[in-house]
């Protein structure tokens, strides 16, 4: 379970970013610059049941590490 950063609260987990009017994903990436190396993963969402506060993480942070 995740808590809200701003108010404390239950966040809803297993949310997705989507974007409207496209069929296409969100990645998340080490490298800004390239388009398919430094990929960490699909994002994960929760949002606050109370205040609406939106978190967006990565659950596999091993690819972080691995950047160096």
């Amino acid at each position: 379970m995740r808590k809200c950063i701003r108010c404390g609260a239950e966040m809803q987990e297993n949310c997705a970013i989507k974007v409207e009017g496209s069929g296409l994903g969100i990645v998340m990436s080490t490298r800004k610059d390239a388009l398919f190396s430094g990929r960490i993963g699909i994002p994960n969402v929760a949002v606050c049941t109370k205040c609406g506060e939106v978190s967006i993480y990565v659950e596999d942070t091993k690819k972080l590490s691995n950047e160096g």
